[in-house]
């Protein structure tokens, strides 16, 4: 699998529906490979646009986007395929496929035109059922598992995919906290493979756990990027989302090291309705 550099470069991307209302606005970005590159921002900040963008899916942006060091633009859907993968938020299907077929297809850009999936596919695509813990659900319909089954499973095709680059829309919302964590590992995995990592989540602690950078998008602009200790503060987290955030050290062993950032929001009574049932 070759890996370039520069895995992601974004220059001056702009998107909007209407020409006076952009929901993009100026985006610099460059992801380098063996990378975690995470976007933080709010409910509307355009995060997912911004992903969407990046891969293709979203038409009418201006700005350049390259993905391994070659134009957007300029790529096929199969070019673009064998380069980036991509886990969106949510996963449905009006086909009725089972798990391990819905996985499968993320090896259909390495297979020649009319050819049917190989024995080292299959092969791929268990070894991928297995890491995700769903080796259980290969035979079961897709549609029928419940929303994290189904996020874990097309993290599965998009690792099945096997592509230099993976962009993952919020790959942990629908998890409990410890497929959260696990799925946190393998991101880590990732880069220390060489592959190159975009996610957003609405967990700034992500972030500290694995990325190399973080970017703040807010209104569709990007409010801070850089380092996570440098960006994920708490007068940006408050600025951010509009509540008070205290970013702090907690020791996590008995070595001078073992220390880990965490993200508290500091909740005034004055923000707390509680709402009571009429007698």
């Amino acid at each position: 699998m070759a890996v370039m550099a520069r895995a992601i470069e974004v220059r001056g991307l702009r998107f909007g529906y209407t020409p006076d209302r952009p929901l993009l606005d100026g985006i610099d970005l460059s992801v380098p490979a063996g990378s975690v590159f995470c976007i933080l921002g709010p409910n509307g900040s355009g995060k997912s646009t911004l992903l969407r963008c990046i891969l293709g899916i979203q038409h009418g942006a201006t700005g350049s986007v390259h993905i391994c060091g070659e134009p957007l633009h300029e790529m096929s859907e199969r070019e673009r395929a064998r380069r980036v993968a991509y886990v969106p938020q949510h996963g449905v299907t009006g086909f009725p496929y089972n798990v391990a077929d819905m996985v499968l297809m993320g090896r259909t850009a390495h297979l020649p035109t009319f050819a049917t999936p190989s024995a080292r596919d299959r092969e791929a695509v268990a070894a991928r059922l297995d890491q995700m813990g769903i080796a259980h659900l290969g035979e079961r319909p897709f549609n029928a598992v419940s929303g994290g089954e189904r996020q874990l499973a097309l993290i599965a095709r998009a690792l099945v995919q096997d592509t230099p680059t993976i962009v993952l829309d919020e790959p942990t919302a629908s998890l409990d906290f410890g497929n959260q964590m696990h799925i946190l590992e393998v991101i880590r995995s990732l880069a220390s493979d060489g592959r190159a990592v975009v996610l957003t989540t609405h967990t700034p602690d992500h972030a500290f756990f694995c990325a190399s950078d973080v970017a703040l998008l807010q209104g569709g602009r990007v409010l801070a990027h850089g380092k996570p200790e440098d960006v994920v503060t708490g007068e940006h987290l408050s600025t951010l989302y509009g509540i008070d955030v205290q970013v702090a050290e907690i020791t996590t062993g008995p070595s001078p090291g073992d220390r880990r950032r965490v993200c508290v929001p500091l909740l005034r009574a004055s923000s707390v309705v509680v709402r009571r049932e009429a007698n």
